[in-house]
Formats: structure tokens, sequence, C-alpha cells
């Protein structure tokens, strides 16, 4: 799952930003939704929008934090034109994302999928678990996907990852991928009332509101 709604531009460290009154619906509509899968673990990355999702999703179980599978991490851009700030938003998740390209002037693709996989290989090596739980973030997400689809270390940026969705891929013990359901979002099963923007372009709409407010 990516965890569900929150607002990153209120004056509080992304880091530390909570879920929305949307985003508690939003996790309960999944946890109606899985309430008959039997988990045996729930993993996020101990952030608190993914332990906060966790929690509404799967109250059963005390989630693990594991941080090499945080979000992948933003540069200063506060000293940017509107304009510069765009362009990057809207570009960042576009094609096949170089591994060399950094995320708004921060993280690269190469370092995410570097601190990324091996923590998904470590969970796949681990017997303990048949059904596992990720509560994690839209480019982490990204990153497993892409992995999932290709067998290889590269970053396919054209999946969508919505506040709360719901990805269901199966592993065999061999290391064979197959993925199920992608970007699902039990809130909005069609994505009827989803509007027709990337969650990036969200973020971009997010910041210049919160820049305009702002004296």
């Amino acid at each position: 799952m990516r965890h569900a709604q929150v607002r990153y531009f209120e004056g509080v460290d992304p880091e530390d930003v909570q879920l929305t009154e949307e985003g508690r619906r939003q996790a309960e509509a999944a946890a109606a939704q899985l309430l008959a899968i039997p988990v045996d673990r729930v993993v996020t990355s101990g952030l608190p929008r993914t332990t906060e999702t966790a929690r509404i999703v799967a109250p059963a179980h005390e989630p693990e934090a594991r941080y090499p599978l945080r979000e992948i991490e933003s540069g200063d851009i506060r000293g940017l034109s509107p304009g510069e700030v765009q362009e990057m938003m809207t570009a960042a998740f576009r094609g096949v994302v170089p591994r060399e390209t950094p995320f708004l002037g921060g993280e690269t693709i190469g370092a995410l999928l570097d601190r990324v996989l091996p923590e998904v290989d470590a969970l796949l090596e681990a017997d303990d678990w048949d059904v596992l739980l990720l509560v994690l973030h839209g480019g982490v997400n990204r990153a497993i996907l892409s992995r999932a689809i290709t067998g290889e270390e590269v970053f396919l940026g054209g999946f969508e990852q919505s506040p709360g969705c719901v990805n269901v891929l199966d592993v065999s013990p061999r290391g064979e991928w197959i993925v199920r359901a992608v970007n699902h979002t039990p809130y909005d099963p069609a994505h009827a009332r989803s509007p027709r923007t990337t969650t990036m372009e969200d973020l971009w709409a997010e910041y210049l509101a919160a820049r305009e407010s702002t004296p």
C-alpha cells in the first residue's frame, strides 16, 4: 500500500506529517476490503503516515519499522521559482527515470533503489510469513513494482500510486513475480471521483496553494 492522504506544506517536517480526515477514511476503506486477508506481518517505513495507515488497516498487528523503506528524499526547493518547482514536480516520475536523476534536487533514483531493493530481498528471504502487508510510499512502491515487472533495478515512473492505494503481488520461492493489481483504491475502485491528475501534479497544486497563502 501507499500511505493514505496527508498534507506536506503546512509547516510540519515532511517526515512527521499525519493523515488528514480524508486519509483516515481512505485507510478505513482499505481495512474493510482487506479484513479477510490473513496477514502475517505488517512492515512500514516507520514514518508516522505509514504507521498510522498500518494501524488502521491491520489493527491486530504491531507494525515493524524499516527506515530504509522511507520515501525518496527531496532537496531544498524554497529558493526556487514556482516555474522551476513545477517542472521538477510534474516531471519527477515520467517514463524510465535514470538512476542519476535527483528527486526535487535531493536523493537520486539510484540511491533510492540501492536502499529499498536490498530491504525487499531480505523480506523475501524470511520464512515467517505467507502474506506480508507493506505500507510504504509512492516512490518506494514504484521501485518495488518496477523490480516486479522487469526483474531489474530500474525505475518506471508511470505507475500511479494514489493515497491509500493497494497493490497485490505474488512472489514464488524461485523469485518469480506476478503482479495482480496496481493502484487499486478501495474508496474509489474505478477512479471515478479522482481528478485526471497525477499525485505529483497534485503535490504541485498543494505546494502552490501553500506558497500563495504564506504572507
